[in-house]
Parts: structure tokens; C-alpha cells; sequence
């Protein structure tokens, strides 16, 4: 089965990663040195800081180097490389390269990279820097495959559950160093710290559980997004793939065999 490149590894690009796992693909996701992953529980970025890790039974494992990648492969699981700038596509030559990285904005992947490309989200356009895009945004067209034209500008508002919003959302404060009062999975109430950043308390303006919350000890911007509390309150939740990412993991599904049964633009 030939290789697809997944370019990042949080949760919803570990939900593609998934998919195409079990769809019989053969996955390598990139990563930065660093990842700030939130939902921890459902990212495969976590391989990077724990050797590796297990999202709905899919293994993946950190690989310092392409060799090592091609091993994980042969052995059924997922390498998590380090290479934020996809270096190793020339080498490992993939029949597609999907940007999962969900930066808002192209993070200069482009369709000559691989036969096929695919674009998640906004900042890029199918026809143009990638061959297919994968609308993110909740709604009506969540995970619809766009064959021509952009994915739908960022809002900046997260998607609606229990009527909460943009109160679900935990943001840093100020710049400073994040330390842990709860853990992914505690259920929390309204005013509770979560975790401090510096010195700063950081509360929860809800009640629920902490569905994400940023690797403990990493370097946090002012305003940077840093956890996640669920109204739900259903601990399974955590450790399981979201609606959104399944949904986003079927549109690239469809993209990419969309691709594969055409012809892509190099003959494949």
C-alpha cells in the first residue's frame, strides 16, 4: 500500500491519521520539536515527547530518522517524525501529503509536493497550492471534499456544545511556563484553577471536564489556546476521536481515493 505524509499530529490530524490506518494506508505523520497539542489523550504528536502512544488501538511511535520510520512501518504501526518543514519528502517520495497542521494558513505545502496533496482547512486553495481542500469548519459542510475554491475563512469561534462557546476555551493569560492543578479527564466546576501560568491562576468558566489541556512545563504565549472543558461531562469522551475529526478524516479519505481512481497529475 503506499505511504501518505500527514503533515502534523494533533487530534484532528491524528483522527486522518487513524482513518487512513485503517483504511490499510501506510501513515508517517510530521511533527515540530516542540508540539502543543491540546487534546493529549487523542493525539499521536504525543509519540514525540513519550516514545509513543495509543489512539482507539493505533500505535504510533516516535522515529528519529527515515530508516527507522520505514521500520515502524513494516511492523503496522505510525512513525512520528520530526521535520517541520516536510524535508523528507523527497526522500520517502509519498503517493499524497495531507496538511493536517490547521495553522489558519498555508505552512508552505504545495501540489508538487506528491502526486496528490490536500489541504485541511483554511488557508488554502484546491486547484491552486493543493489539489483538494477539506472544509474544518462545524456546520452543514463540515468535512465536505472542495474540488475547486478555499475552505471557509477562520471565525475564531469555537463550535457550539451545550450552548457554550467560546466559554469552553481556556487561554493563556500572559507568556510564562503552564503547571497543572487538574489533568485531562478531571471533572471541574466553575472558578476551579485548572493551572497556573507563571504565577497567574487560570480558572474554569464552566462546569465539566477537562477535555484538553497543553503538555505541563512548555513555554505558553499570551493568549494562546491552552485547554478545553467539555459541558458534557462524559470522561469517555477523552479518549476517543471527536465528530469533527472523523468527519475531516472522511473527507480527506474521499479526496484521496478521489484521487487515486482519476490518475493524479503525475500518472500514478
Amino acid at each position: 500500500m503506499p505511504i501518505v505524509i500527514v503533515r502534523g499530529a494533533g487530534d484532528i490530524a491524528s483522527g486522518i491519521i487513524h482513518r487512513l490506518y485503517m483504511s490499510g494506508f501506510n501513515v508517517i505523520a510530521l511533527e515540530i520539536e516542540k508540539p502543543l497539542s491540546i487534546r493529549r489523550t487523542v493525539s499521536f504528536s504525543e509519540a514525540i515527547y513519550d516514545g509513543e502512544t495509543v489512539v482507539e488501538d493505533v500505535k504510533a511511535i516516535y522515529a528519529d530518522n527515515i530508516e527507522i520510520a520505514q521500520t515502524i512501518l513494516r511492523d503496522g504501526n505510525v512513525p512520528v517524525l520530526i521535520d517541520e518543514k516536510a524535508l523528507c519528502i523527497d526522500q520517502i517520495k509519498p503517493v499524497a501529503v495531507v496538511d493536517a497542521i490547521l495553522a489558519k494558513r498555508n505552512m508552505g505545502t504545495n501540489k508538487y509536493m506528491a502526486p496528490i496533496t490536500i489541504g485541511v482547512g483554511p488557508g488554502f486553495c484546491a486547484g491552486d497550492d493543493v489539489d483538494y481542500v477539506i472544509e474544518t469548519q462545524r456546520g452543514h459542510y463540515l468535512g465536505r471534499v472542495i474540488y475547486n475554491g478555499c475552505a471557509a475563512l477562520n471565525t475564531g469561534i469555537p463550535g457550539i456544545i451545550m450552548g457554550y462557546g467560546k466559554e469552553r476555551v481556556i487561554k493563556s493569560p500572559q507568556d510564562g511556563l503552564i503547571k497543572h492543578v487538574r489533568k485531562i479527564g478531571d471533572l471541574v466546576n466553575e472558578g476551579d484553577v485548572v493551572c497556573y501560568v507563571g504565577n497567574e491562576k487560570v480558572k474554569a468558566s464552566i462546569n465539566g471536564v477537562v477535555r484538553g489541556l497543553i503538555r505541563e512545563n512548555l513555554f505558553v504565549s499570551k493568549g494562546l489556546k491552552i485547554g478545553d472543558i467539555d459541558p458534557r461531562a462524559e470522561v469517555d469522551y477523552i479518549y476517543t476521536i471527536s465528530d469533527k475529526a472523523r468527519a475531516v478524516a472522511g473527507g480527506v479519505l474521499e479526496a484521496l481515493l478521489h484521487g487515486l481512481s482519476k490518475g493524479d497529475k503525475n500518472g500514478y
